[in-house]
């Protein structure tokens, strides 16, 4: 599945879950680093708008799809995709970790909601050892010289295995420039994900998910904060339908 976004192709690479397994299982394997991105339509929305935010979705290794509308166009694009939302990915992904006897790093949010997350992880999965949880400063660049001191302190714990939860496009950004300065850690970065595990967000309930309307969810539960962000998304949907459509006819078996 591919998007066009100012003259660059951003491309879900890893379609199923069972690909993303078996990658991350590879990469930590052999103690070498990734990024991944979860890609959405409000992603879809601030690649449009930012170059910075272009150039860290290029650098990532694995992209998959957060979001059922972007599920739903990849059928209609005739290159189908499962859902992985960035948050449901943190469990698995540390079970793989804690079965390779890698440590998991968690980077983002605050101090007491990483630390609540630091004991559910610990508690939900044998033998997984959180080695380092950092919560930068509100206002943190994370290509700044303050984000080199985040990968020094990640290094010297001996994390393989960051999870990064600073809102996009902070946490791609900083997972890009983690393949430069701390290339022997895989980044995965999970938005709100933590702050559910710890409890100081709720998450969309059974069946919201079930139905395919946690946006709506989400929206109603903080319109002003929420709204705005989802009527550019829905603004934007018509158009990317539309493209989706033109990919299926496009492609080779057509």
């Amino acid at each position: 599945m591919d998007f066009r976004i100012a003259g660059e192709r951003i491309s879900v690479n890893v379609p199923t879950w069972a690909a993303l397994q078996a990658r991350v299982t590879e990469r930590l394997a052999q103690k070498q680093g990734f990024a991944l991105a979860t890609i959405n339509l409000d992603h879809l929305v601030k690649l449009r708008a930012s170059p910075a935010f272009r150039r860290a979705y290029l650098a990532q290794d694995f992209v998959v799809a957060d979001g059922n509308p972007i599920v739903w166009m990849s059928r209609l694009a005739g290159r189908p995709v499962e859902l992985i939302p960035g948050s449901d990915a943190i469990l698995p992904l540390a079970r793989l970790a804690a079965g390779q006897g890698v440590s998991v790093a968690l980077v983002g949010s605050t101090t007491a909601s990483l630390s609540a997350a630091k004991s559910y992880l610990e508690r939900e999965v044998r033998d997984l050892q959180v080695s380092a949880i950092i919560a930068p400063p509100m206002g943190f660049d994370p290509e700044s010289d303050g984000a080199d001191e985040v990968f020094a302190r990640l290094t010297a714990s001996g994390a393989g295995l960051c999870f990064i939860a600073l809102g996009a496009p902070k946490q791609e950004i900083f997972a890009a420039a983690g393949r430069r300065k701390a290339p022997q850690i895989g980044f995965a970065c999970i938005g709100a994900g933590l702050d559910f595990f710890a409890g100081t967000q709720k998450r969309a309930p059974d069946w919201a998910r079930r139905f395919a309307l946690e946006w709506l969810w989400r929206a109603l539960s903080s319109p002003r904060r929420l709204g705005p962000r989802y009527l550019k998304c829905l603004a934007i949907l018509p158009g990317q339908v539309l493209r989706a459509m033109l990919q299926r006819f496009r492609s080779p078996q057509h």
